[in-house]
């Protein structure tokens, strides 16, 4: 259903080490960094059209919105673990379902439709 999204962050150095680290749990490649923008996943083309792609952008501290959050595709289970593991490694906080925070407290998570 989407194309691309595109978030701001107030601190990129921390949303970097966070979305560096739950993207490679998830096995999305980072294509591209500059000092006030990240890049994630692959554009859509006419020969790639389910392609999907995230920019982080510096800005100003999102406000509270507890309804706020986006959710990723995990191809397993142990992926969910494994990118559950890295955002908290990477500054991230749990603060109930459904999901992790990032630093800067929007809310992440990914998910698995697949039987255990």
């Amino acid at each position: 259903m989407l194309d691309h999204v595109s978030i701001t962050v107030s601190d990129i150095a921390a949303a970097e080490r966070f979305y560096d680290a739950i993207m490679k749990a998830l096995d999305v490649v980072k294509v591209g960094r500059r000092d006030d923008w990240l890049g994630y996943g692959e554009r859509a083309r006419a020969a790639y059209p389910d392609r999907v792609y995230l920019t982080i952008r510096k800005g100003a501290k999102p406000d509270d919105a507890f309804g706020r959050h986006w959710c990723f595709k995990a191809k397993s289970r142990a992926q969910v673990d494994a990118f559950w593991h890295a955002g908290i490694a990477s500054g991230g906080n749990d603060e109930g379902r459904p999901g992790l925070r990032d630093p800067d407290g929007n809310r992440v998570e990914a998910v698995c439709h697949l039987a255990p």
